[in-house]
């Protein structure tokens, strides 16, 4: 009977010493640096092997004439060497800063209004109530919709291609704040209440870091639509004095029939659409969820 008891208990102990262990290795933040061979492998190699795939059957379709006609699919020769050609001549930089500090400006003037208007529409029902269905549909809404209008209204000039960006990015970052407020647990509310957190001071201490995993969620797809919005609005509204962006440099090529200039945009869109995320709005998302215990660093 004794010797039973004692297995028992060590067994007990074994589990407990087990368990203790586990919540040990969760709470414990790895430090250390990731060894460069590890990142390759898990961050750099795969997007370097599909676009290479990418390449190859872009090439393969020109190559063996599944697309023999260079009016529809132009080879990535031939799209190389246009860029190449707009690098020596010092245009694709600019075409480049033209979009990008549009865009980022826009995305900075949205980012000014759709904060506190979210905040507005998730914390007064009245406001919920009257403006909380139109924000999700004007999100649905197609970004090139808003340029007829705001050209009519405020002409061909840099004030129109802001108002399309605003009108497309303020209703995600305003529901992405919504929807992070929304699943602020009531708990955090409560407690903050006790403390004496309340009105702006329980949402600037309590609210709004509670809600940034879905804030941030919005902010990504408000510069997804920021950047959109301003490609449709370079593609419709051209004009001399605003200068040639990348949606400009598209609807030249299309002006012109010359797919390897109309593929050299489209690219340097893409590109520069994925470089924003990377380098500003995925670290940022990262940072969040991990403060938050919701990504573990590996």
């Amino acid at each position: 009977m004794a010797s039973t008891e004692t297995t028992a208990k060590d067994r007990d102990g074994g589990d407990l010493a087990g368990l203790e262990a586990g919540l040990d290795a969760l709470e414990t933040v790895q430090t250390g640096r990731r060894p460069f061979r590890q990142t390759f492998v898990e961050k750099i190699l795969p997007p370097v092997i599909a676009v290479a795939l990418v390449l190859a059957v872009w090439q393969a379709l020109v190559s063996f004439r599944i697309v023999d006609d260079p009016s529809k699919l132009p080879a990535p020769g031939a799209v190389w060497d246009v860029a190449q050609r707009s690098w020596l001549q010092g245009e694709l930089l600019g075409y480049i800063w033209t979009s990008v500090s549009r865009g980022l400006l826009g995305f900075f003037f949205a980012l000014l209004i759709g904060t506190p208007l979210g905040l507005l529409v998730a914390r007064v029902k009245f406001v919920r109530a009257a403006i909380g269905p139109i924000l999700s549909g004007l999100q649905s809404l197609p970004s090139v919709a808003w340029v007829p209008p705001a050209v009519i209204w405020l002409g061909l000039n840099n004030q129109m291609m802001y108002a399309v960006i605003l009108l497309g990015a303020v209703p995600s970052i305003a529901n992405g704040l919504v929807s992070g407020v929304d699943q602020v647990p009531p708990l955090f509310l409560r407690a903050g209440r006790t403390l004496g957190a309340t009105g702006l001071k329980g949402t600037w201490h309590i609210v709004l870091p509670a809600a940034l995993p879905g804030y941030v969620a919005g902010l990504k797809q408000g510069w997804a639509f920021s950047w959109r919005s301003l490609m449709a609005a370079e593609i419709i509204a051209s004009f001399p004095d605003l200068g040639v962006g990348l949606g400009q440099l598209l609807e030249n090529g299309r002006n012109a029939s010359d797919m390897a200039m109309v593929f050299e945009a489209i690219l340097l869109i893409l590109t520069v659409g994925i470089a924003i995320d990377l380098l500003i709005f995925s670290p940022l998302e990262r940072w969040v969820l991990r403060s938050r215990g919701l990504l573990v660093r590996s």
